[in-house]
């Protein structure tokens, strides 16, 4: 057997920093999925209140025109168009938070992950942790920690989309609509502390230069 493979600690040294080093790459592939899937659920969230707007000009127009037969059926026709494309737009949004909230359930694993190797490192060499860290200056708490806090930001944004999600087609008012709006594309529970966090993370693991 081959010391590379040969159990004990040597082979757990190995295995945590592959381990740290993978969840980074993971992180950062996860979070740029994630600003994709809420590009496309900008455009689709546009698309729902514009067309609530006009379904809403739609009928307060019919109502000053009700007076003959031809416009009432227009009206019937013309809600009917317009509540089956709001509803399929709402069913797309659905579907870009399901895959959002996948991500999400993906980051919580790897967070759940680097604590168990925490766990493992206290076990391993007592409280003080060990020695040498395992890449250039962090702890290896420190990764748990970094996780954490982006888990936790994602986790919140997450909770915003599902509340914009619900209202969304509900709202008749327009400068609600448009606080929705800016609140999905603008993300404020994602700021720039945790972009910061992921290049500071990208950087420790080696998968940017320093």
């Amino acid at each position: 057997m081959s010391e590379s493979t040969t159990p004990g600690k040597k082979g757990n040294l190995t295995g945590s920093a592959r381990k740290l080093k993978d969840n980074a790459a993971d992180w950062h592939n996860l979070i740029l999925k994630w600003e994709r899937l809420n590009d496309e659920g900008s455009t689709i969230a546009t698309k729902i209140v514009n067309l609530g707007l006009n379904k809403k000009s739609n009928m307060e127009s019919d109502v000053l025109m009700e007076g003959g037969s031809l416009a009432a059926g227009d009206h019937s026709k013309n809600l009917k168009q317009s509540n089956q494309e709001l509803e399929e737009e709402c069913v797309k949004l659905q579907d870009v938070v399901d895959k959002m909230a996948n991500i999400l359930s993906k980051m919580e694993k790897m967070v759940s992950d680097e604590r168990g190797i925490c766990e493992l490192e206290a076990f391993q060499y007592g409280e003080k942790g060990r020695a040498e860290p395992l890449f250039h200056t962090w702890p290896t708490h420190q990764f748990a920690e970094v996780s954490s806090k982006l888990y936790e930001s994602y986790k919140q944004e997450l909770a915003l989309k599902k509340t914009i999600l619900q209202e969304l087609a509900h709202t008749s008012n327009a400068d609600l609509s448009m606080v929705y709006l800016s609140s999905w594309l603008y993300q404020p529970y994602i700021d720039d502390s945790g972009k910061l966090l992921l290049e500071s993370l990208l950087l420790e693991t080696g998968h940017r230069p320093l």
